[in-house]
């Protein structure tokens, strides 16, 4: 929901990017700009409308992840059960990375195949990390803030 946010994404390698703020209807933008629909969505914000918009806009036989805990009063969200089954989607919920994947995942990163640094919009220390995990709802860095020094 962020122009400077979507750019980095496009940098990136993203095919299109759609400002969530900007337009009436996330869904029919993002099936516009897909020709019909994508094949995989991912949420890993867990906001109920993101996760809705997520599965809505999947085409036929595509897939949604759901990615972390959805907690409080987020844990039940709506979702477009009649298009689920209509479209033949999945949904598949993942608390992250397995553990015994963690060596193929750095072997990608070392081979130069995945670059996770280009995600990075800032460093901070382990005091400033409380404040930084704090301020996540008004954060306006763009990219992920990683915690480097512990002392």
């Amino acid at each position: 929901v962020a122009d400077d946010r979507l750019d980095l994404a496009r940098r990136l390698g993203a095919v299109a990017g759609i400002n969530a703020r900007e337009v009436p209807d996330v869904v029919d933008a993002v099936r516009q700009a897909s020709s019909g629909g994508v094949h995989l969505s991912i949420d890993a914000l867990g906001d109920p409308a993101t996760c809705f918009n997520s599965i809505a806009n999947l085409r036929k036989r595509g897939r949604h992840i759901q990615v972390g805990l959805m907690v409080g009063e987020h844990q039940s969200p709506p979702i477009p059960m009649s298009r689920v089954i209509a479209n033949e989607l999945e949904v598949l919920g993942s608390h992250g990375m397995q553990a015994h994947r963690y060596g193929a995942l750095l072997a990608m990163i070392e081979a130069g195949q995945l670059t996770p640094q280009a995600l990075i919009g800032r460093t901070v220390d382990l005091e400033q990390s409380i404040d930084a995990l704090v301020g996540l709802p008004e954060q306006t860095t763009v990219g992920i803030t990683v915690v480097t020094e512990f002392d």
